[in-house]
């Protein structure tokens, strides 16, 4: 049985660090959705019409990146590429699921994202890179490898990575599709956002989830008091 685990290491580097975590047994990932289409539009001219990239959540994450040595303006957490994106012109729906990721995470100020579990023969771990994990990027075939002591998110039975930077930029094995039906979603907070905002989100994606793409599901919250969680298969 797989787990989600969070390397302690993390913890004793950012120990204020909380992740939601919603794992999606059976979903419907194949139709566009009117809301989900109009509540990301909202979301996106709430964007436009505020500097949110100067925000203490965001700026919080810019911070993290630096205490592993990673350059938060050459390799910007998701958050920011996102409210970057996100005034200029509309979000592209690429699936469902996908679009919720991308509400949520401009709602909330926070990263989230997903990776089908299908594609994972391991444990999901966040953790620290020792330099022989192998990365393809998102929309890419050309095989890369993370920096030793970078934080990373990957598979440790084939050491493939499904994010760099801890939420910088996504992997292509592991990428959610129309035809995805496992997934783990992860919402993650760090600085001054509250397991209560963390909460929130992801409450209001299962929600989202279960209404607008009849998705089985559970969830949790994993933090420096449990930093595992068996996946029930």
């Amino acid at each position: 049985m797989p787990k989600i685990i969070i390397d302690e290491r993390i913890f004793s580097k950012f120990p204020d660090f909380k992740r939601g975590i919603i794992y999606v047994k059976n979903i419907n990932n194949a139709t566009m959705s009117e809301k989900i289409t109009e509540l990301l539009d909202q979301a996106r001219q709430t964007v436009a019409n505020n500097n949110f990239l100067e925000h203490d959540q965001v700026r919080a994450w810019d911070e993290a990146h630096r205490l592993f040595n990673s350059n938060p303006n050459k390799f910007p957490p998701s958050i920011k590429s996102l409210l970057k994106r996100a005034p200029k012109s509309a979000l592209p729906y690429i699936n469902s699921v996908v679009a919720l990721f991308n509400y949520i995470s401009l709602k909330y100020l926070i990263p989230c994202g997903g990776d089908d579990l299908d594609t994972i023969t391991g444990n999901l771990k966040l953790g620290l890179a020792t330099g022989h994990e192998s990365f393809v990027a998102l929309g890419s075939q050309e095989q890369d490898k993370p920096v030793p002591g970078e934080v990373i998110y990957f598979d440790d039975a084939s050491l493939k990575v499904m994010c760099r930077r801890w939420n910088w930029r996504n992997s292509d094995f592991s990428k959610i599709t129309e035809q995805t039906k496992r997934l783990i979603i992860n919402l993650d907070g760090i600085g001054l956002v509250s397991e209560d905002v963390i909460l929130k989100a992801r409450d209001e994606l299962v929600g989202l989830l279960e209404t607008e793409c009849q998705a089985e599901l559970t969830c949790d919250l994993l933090n420096k008091n449990k930093n595992e969680l068996d996946l029930d298969q």
